[in-house]
Order: structure tokens, then C-alpha cells, then sequence
């Protein structure tokens, strides 16, 4: 694995907790949807550079 998916896929997972968090303490919609595209972004770019898909 690389060390930048590495990175990628944490720092996706970490805002993923963020979404949580936020949606239970009832925040704004935007910051949440601004959050979950974040995540995905990052999850997604993590994955992506695995090298298992080759």
C-alpha cells in the first residue's frame, strides 16, 4: 500500500466521523453535504491509487 492512499484513506475516514458527529449535533446541512463530498473525494483518490486495481 501506498503511503499516500494510506494518508487518503484516513483523512477520508476521519471526516466520515465528522459527518457523524455533525449530523448528531444537528449543524447546518451545507457543512454537512460540504463534508460528505470531502470524504468521498478522498476515500475515492485513496482507493484509486491502490494498486490492486492494475
Amino acid at each position: 500500500m501506498n503511503g499516500l492512499s494510506t494518508i487518503l484513506i484516513v483523512v477520508g475516514l476521519f471526516l466520515l466521523g465528522g459527518i457523524y458527529s455533525f449530523a448528531k449535533q444537528q449543524m447546518p446541512k451545507g457543512v454537512i453535504v460540504l463534508l460528505s463530498v470531502a470524504a468521498a473525494m478522498c476515500l475515492a483518490a485513496g482507493v484509486l491509487r491502490l494498486d490492486v486495481w492494475a
